[in-house]
């Protein structure tokens, strides 16, 4: 059964294992040869990728033998056709791109999808050594206001046309904002931090990519929007594991304030 005690039972070994991924994410990090190979999508994959999936599927099936992984390196697109009701969902890697490029924004994630939802999640960064966690069964209380001047995290090596195209969409409506850059699931853990308010995804992602930092986004308070259908982003897709464009809350009154308009900008977009 998935619940309050199973996630406590579980977190301290959930722990140990983001943090053995994380040393040996850095232990490549801090060397001279990346290993890096391009994979079929054109992405590029690392020893540290490879070194971090083994530590975390081998740990996974230690903790919960009976709960299945999906992870982005082993991953399979014929396995959506008979995913579980649970199962965990893996990106050991996330920002290989900044990994690379040597900016430290990079994450370590671990997410239990039930019933579709993202339930828990787990996000290590390796550099700066913090972990951030959060569950539907254990919601942090939060002030919930809309500050005049919104902060909107983008992607530090990701950006493309409909961000510039949603930037100027804010000025002609004489929204407020400035701009916070991240990479990686930090871009959501930032709406966890109250360092940024919105984060807006007009460009693919995959569910591994956001459903650690989703998870701990929600527990704080905030919501990931599938902005076509106007509610909380699922998983468990059968024809896909990219997600469709998202926007992201730090908290309700946010997306109170904002989301009919992100609707206009999302019709001129499509």
């Amino acid at each position: 059964m998935i619940d309050k005690l199973f996630i406590d039972t579980h977190l301290g070994g959930l722990k140990e294992c983001v943090k053995d991924a994380s040393n040996a994410i850095l232990e490549v990090y801090e060397s001279s040869d990346f290993g890096e190979i391009k994979k079929q999508d054109g992405s590029p994959l690392t020893i540290a990728d490879k070194n971090a999936n083994e530590i975390i599927l081998n740990r996974l099936n230690l903790l919960t033998p009976d709960i299945p992984i999906i992870s982005e390196e082993t991953f399979e697109v014929e396995s959506l056709q008979s995913l579980s009701k649970t199962y965990w969902l893996v990106d050991p890697l996330d920002g290989t791109k900044e990994f690379i490029n040597k900016t430290g924004e990079f994450t370590v994630n671990i997410a239990l999808i039930n019933n579709r939802s993202t339930i828990f999640g787990i996000v290590a960064a390796p550099v700066s050594g913090k972990v951030w966690h959060g569950s539907i069964f254990s919601k942090q209380p939060k002030v919930d206001s809309a500050p005049q001047n919104i902060r909107i995290v983008m992607s530090k090596s990701h950006k493309n046309e409909n961000d510039e195209k949603f930037l100027e969409f804010l000025d002609m409506n004489k929204v407020q904002y400035q701009t916070v850059e991240k990479g990686s699931s930090l871009k959501l853990c930032s709406l966890a931090d109250n360092e940024a308010d919105i984060y807006s995804r007009f460009g693919p992602t995959s569910e591994w990519d956001i459903a650690a930092a989703h998870a701990v986004l929600n527990s704080c308070g905030g919501s990931v929007i599938n902005i076509k259908e106007e509610r909380e982003l699922d998983y468990a897709k059968k024809s896909t594991i990219l997600n469709p464009y998202f926007m992201a809350f730090r908290n309700k009154a946010l997306e109170n304030e904002f989301l009919d308009l992100l609707r206009d900008f999302f019709k001129k977009l499509v």
